[in-house]
């Protein structure tokens, strides 16, 4: 990925900071992004203290011109844009069953979780056109093909993020720019999972072939999609889930 000029949303944490940090380390110069300046710049520090190139710019997907600010001055700082990964989600908004959604709810989930990686791919895909090509990652999850209850907003966005990625591959592949999703399964998180019992280990275990997955997984994923050695890919949905999407989870039997 040596060359490459990329922006990662919500990249202070989690996924998107793992996928930053290993852009960065493959050579990319990348723009980490989030609501939280501490997180941004601590990730940003890791980065360039291992000799990779980062900056950080504060940005709430929920509004619109803020995800337009965000990749054309992201294009700006870095020369030029050639990756993208649309990977924000809004997790800080309660989710529901379609028998009991809030409408608020529903616009507020779907907003940050379907419609900014729209917006933020609109303005990407006119720098790529620029650069002569590029590379769309977009992170979506095992619930958009295998709902649970409880997560109607999320579900119905994540299975929208599937149609977006196929759109984006179908219209931009004359202009050599690749989309593709990755949908992990479930992943390993330092926060979430601090006090994480050994039931519940197992338990979550149980649902998956291999073992948990981890947020450098997915970045591994994420670099493989984006670079230049995955020229030949476009318009899949990349199940990395430790074979839960091809079998009984073995808690079932």
């Amino acid at each position: 990925m040596v060359g490459e000029k990329a922006v990662v949303t919500g990249s202070t944490a989690g996924i998107g900071r793992a996928v930053a940090i290993a852009f960065a380390a493959e050579g990319a110069a990348v723009v980490v992004t989030g609501r939280d300046k501490a997180r941004g710049d601590a990730t940003v520090s890791e980065i360039t203290a291992a000799g990779g190139t980062a900056h950080f710019v504060a940005a709430d997907l929920r509004d619109e011109e803020a995800c337009t600010a965000l990749v054309d001055g992201a294009a700006q700082r870095l020369g030029g844009l050639t990756v993208l990964v649309n990977n924000a989600a809004g997790g800080d908004v309660k989710d529901a069953t379609v028998a009991t959604m809030d409408t608020a709810a529903w616009d507020a989930i779907l907003r940050v979780d379907l419609t900014a990686p729209m917006w933020c791919a609109r303005v990407a895909i006119a720098h790529m056109r620029v650069a002569g090509g590029g590379a769309i990652v977009n992170i979506g999850s095992r619930q958009g093909e295998r709902a649970s209850a409880g997560l109607a907003a999320y579900v119905a966005a994540k299975a929208g993020m599937n149609g977006l990625t196929r759109a984006i591959a179908v219209e931009e592949a004359a202009n050599g720019i690749r989309c593709n999703t990755v949908s992990p399964g479930y992943v390993l998180n330092d926060r979430r999972d601090a006090q994480l019992s050994d039931e519940r280990r197992a338990a979550l275990q149980g649902m998956h072939l291999t073992r948990l997955g981890l947020a450098d997984d997915v970045a591994s994923a994420c670099v493989y999609l984006a670079s230049r050695e995955s020229g030949f890919v476009t318009g899949i949905n990349l199940q990395l889930d430790g074979g839960s999407s091809i079998a009984r989870a073995r808690t079932l039997g």
